[in-house]
């Protein structure tokens, strides 16, 4: 399984900002929090950039017809941000895992 993770392209998405820039982020993960799923985006061109988190909702018919919606409280945020801590966390330790394998 880590073979193919490694030769995975990135997903990638394209965030419109309100100045008119548009945005090219990797999808560093897509995870559950508050019984919905969030999304991780970390821009490509920008040196460190933070990571961007988003309410994440998928069509179940059509994996390419997404949205995001904005994190609207600061409560929601932090509980959002420790939860992909904790993904992360998690993941690192699967690979190890898998490295040790």
């Amino acid at each position: 399984m880590a073979d193919y993770e490694e030769n995975l392209e990135r997903d990638t998405v394209t965030l419109f900002l309100d100045d008119g820039e548009e945005l090219v982020c990797d999808v560093i993960a897509v995870f559950p929090a508050r019984d919905i799923e969030y999304i991780a985006l970390l821009p490509q061109e920008k040196e460190e950039a933070p990571v961007y988190l988003y309410r994440f909702f998928q069509n179940p018919e059509n994996e390419d017809d997404i949205r995001l919606e904005n994190i609207e409280t600061d409560e929601e945020f932090e509980e959002v941000s420790e939860a992909f801590d904790q993904y992360m966390e998690e993941e690192e330790m699967l690979d190890a895992l898998e490295e040790e394998d």
